[in-house]
C-alpha cells in the first residue's frame, strides 16, 4: 500500500477532525491534505520528480508531515534530518544523499556548506526570510501560497519503492541512510493500527523527534488512525504536563529519561494527566524502578515497552499493558516484576530470532545476537552495498543488538555487540552492570564502558552521575562485588555530571569512550 493512501483515508473518513495542533493552531484533515497538496505541487515547480530526495532539517513542526506526504505523492524520497547535526555531519549526510531539495528552519541555515544544495532549492521553513535578495532561497508559506490547492499529482511508486530514507542515530560511528520502503510502514500500521472511525477519536501527543523512526512512525500511524497529532517542538516537561491537560491527549509516547523527569517535576501533581490511556516507551533502557514508580503515579494508563531500531522500521518486539499490571500472587508478581526488564515477546508480523556468530538459533537463555526479518525490514543502506551486506544477510537483519529469550518467549537485553567487554576471555554485558549501578541509592544514573589493560585485554570502567561526597569510588566498587561476578564489577570509578545522550536517551558509548577510555592504572 502506498503511503499516501493513509492521508487520503483519513481525508475521506474525518474531514473535518482535527489531524494536528501545533504551536496553538488546529490544522483538519482536510486542510492538511489541501497544505501537502499546496507543496507537492510547489516542489514539482521546482523540478522535484519521482526518485528525488527531498531533505528537512527542523524541530517538529506540522511542515514535518506536510513534508512527508508531499514527497510521497511526487514519489520523491522523504529525508529527514537530525536537526542537532553539527556543519561536518550535515555535510556528510547531504553528500550521501544529495538532496534536490532541502526544507530547513532558518537557524539551521548557516550549517549547510555553500553549494551543498542549490540555493533556488532551499526552502526556509520559518523566520522572516522571505527569498532575500541574493540569496535565491524560497519562503515556505509562499511557496504554498503560490501552489494549487488541488492534486495533480498521483503517485505510482508500488510497495517495495523506497519512500524514506533515515539517517541512523550515529553512536557507534558515520551515519548511514537507512532505506524504508512504503511496505515498511504499510504492513506495520495495517496490522497493529485501526483505520480512521467517524465514532473514535483519540489524540496522540508526540514528542520524539521526526526524524527518528519512532516519531515518524508514529505520525503516520496517527495519520492512518484518524487520531488528532499534538505535536511539541522538543520535549519539555511543563509544556508537556500543560498539552496533555489541555488537550485530554489519550497517547504518548516517552523515553526513559523524559517520562523520569516529568515524574520528578515539583508540578508533576498539579496537572489532571487522567485523560492519558496509553503509554508506549522505549528507545533506551528503561530501569525497573522509575517503570514502577510511572505505574502508580499514571494508574489510568495502559503501558506499552516497544523495541525496535531505524533498519527494522520500528517496532518488533513488544511488552504489553498486561505484563505491566502488578497484581497476583508473590510468585506471579516477582515473575512480572523480571518480565518489566525485558522488551517482550515478537509482533505477529516479524520474526523474531537470537543466533550465535554463525547465525545459527541458540538455546533458550543463551545470549547471542537479535535477528529479525519480514516484509518490513530495510532495503539496505543508500548507496553503501558492503554495510548493507555485513547487516543483512540471508533475509535476515541483525540489530547488534544482544539477548537471549526465556522460556515463556520474552526477550531480554544484553547489550550492543560492539559494546560488550571482553575480560580474559569472559565476555560481559555492560547493561548487566549498569541496572545494578543503577539500583545503587547515591546514582542518578551510570553508563558501563571497557578500557585497555595490558593483563586482561579489557577493565570494566563505570562512569556515573552521582555526587562525589556521598558515595566513593571504593564503596560503589564493593557494592557491585556482592551482586555481580567478580570479573564483572568495575575497576574504577568516574563521576560526572551528566550522561551524553542522543535524542532519544541512548547513551553514546563512543563519546565515553573517547573522554574515559584510558586505562585504569593512567588516572587522571
Amino acid at each position: 500500500m502506498n503511503t499516501s493512501e493513509f492521508l487520503t483515508i483519513a481525508g475521506a473518513i474525518v474531514p473535518g477532525r482535527p489531524a494536528v495542533i501545533f504551536d496553538g493552531r488546529t490544522i483538519t484533515f482536510e486542510g492538511l491534505q489541501e497544505r501537502v497538496n499546496r507543496l507537492a505541487n510547489g516542489l514539482s515547480e521546482l523540478g522535484v520528480g519521482p526518485g528525488d530526495r527531498v531533505a528537512t532539517m527542523q524541530v517538529n513542526t506540522n511542515q514535518c508531515i506536510e513534508a512527508y506526504f508531499a514527497s510521497a505523492q511526487l514519489d520523491a524520497i522523504y529525508v529527514p534530518i537530525n536537526f542537532r547535526a553539527k556543519t561536518d555531519e550535515l555535510a556528510q549526510m547531504l553528500d550521501i544523499v544529495q538532496p534536490s531539495c532541502l526544507l530547513i528552519g532558518e537557524r539551521y541555515l548557516p550549517l549547510v556548506a555553500e553549494g551543498s544544495v542549490p540555493s533556488e532549492r532551499v526552502v526556509v521553513l520559518d523566520g522572516e526570510i522571505q527569498g532575500e535578495p541574493g540569496s535565491g532561497h524560497l519562503n515556505y508559506d509562499a511557496l504554498l501560497a503560490g501552489a494549487s490547492p488541488e492534486q495533480m499529482h498521483f503517485p505510482e511508486a508500488g510497495d517495495d519503492d523506497t519512500t524514506v530514507i533515515m539517517f541512523t542515530a550515529g553512536t557507534t560511528g558515520a551515519p548511514k541512510g537507512v532505506m524504508l520502503t512504503h511496505d515498511s510502514f504499510s504492513s506495520y500500521l495495517l496490522a497493529n493500527v485501526e483505520p480512521a472511525d467517524p465514532d473514535v477519536e483519540e489524540s496522540n501527543l508526540i514528542t520524539v523527534p521526526f526524524y527518528h523512526i519512532a516519531g515518524l512512525q508514529a505520525a503516520l500511524a496517527a495519520v492512518y488512525g484518524g487520531r488528532t497529532l499534538v505535536v511539541m517542538r522538543q520535549f519539555e516537561p511543563v509544556e508537556w504536563l500543560q498539552l496533555v491537560q489541555e488537550y485530554r491527549a489519550n497517547r504518548a509516547m516517552l523515553v526513559p529519561t523524559m517520562l523520569k523527569h516529568l515524574m520528578e517535576h515539583p508540578d508533576f501533581s498539579d496537572y489532571d494527566l487522567s485523560s492519558l490511556s496509553v503509554i508506549t516507551y522505549g528507545a533506551a533502557p528503561m530501569p525497573l524502578e522509575v517503570i514502577r514508580e510511572a505505574i502508580e503515579k499514571f494508574p489510568g494508563a495502559r503501558f506499552i515497552n516497544a523495541f525496535g531500531q531505524t533498519e527494522t522500521a520500528s517496532t518488533i518486539t513488544m511488552l504489553p499493558p498486561d505484563d505491566h499490571v502488578l497484581d497476583g500472587s508473590p510468585e506471579e508478581i516477582e515473575t512480572k516484576l523480571k518480565r518489566l526488564t525485558s522488551i517482550g515477546k515478537p509482533l505477529d508480523d516479524v520474526e523474531v530470532a537470537i543466533v550465535d556468530e554463525g547465525g545459527k538459533t541458540v538455546p533458550v537463555g543463551e545470549t547471542g545476537e537479535i535477528v529479525a526479518r519480514g516484509s518490513r525490514m530495510m532495503a539496505g543502506y543508500w548507496q553503501q552495498e558492503s554495510a548493507t551486506r555485513d547487516t543483512l544477510r540471508g533475509g535476515w537483519v541483525y540489530t547488534g543488538d544482544l539477548g537471549y529469550q526465556d522460556q515463556d518467549g520474552y526477550i531480554y537485553l544484553s547489550g550492543r555487540a560492539k559494546d560488550f567487554i571482553k575480560r580474559g576471555g569472559e565476555m560481559i554485558s555492560p547493561e548487566e552492570v549498569e541496572q545494578v549501578l543503577r539500583s545503587h541509592p547515591e546514582l542518578d544514573d551510570a553508563a558501563v564502558i571497557g578500557v585497555p589493560d595490558v593483563e586482561w585485554g579489557e577493565e570494566v570502567r563505570a562512569v556515573v552521575v552521582g555526587r562525589a561526597d556521598r558515595v566513593t569510588e571504593e564503596q560503589i566498587i564493593e557494592y557491585c562485588r556482592d551482586r555481580l561476578a567478580g570479573f564483572k564489577r568495575p575497576r574504577s570509578v568516574v563521576f560526572i555530571d551528566e550522561l551524553p545522550r542522543n535524542a532519544m536517551g541512548k547513551v553514546l558509548k563512543r563519546d565515553l569512550r573517547e573522554e574515559y577510555g584510558y586505562p585504569v592504572e593512567n588516572r587522571r
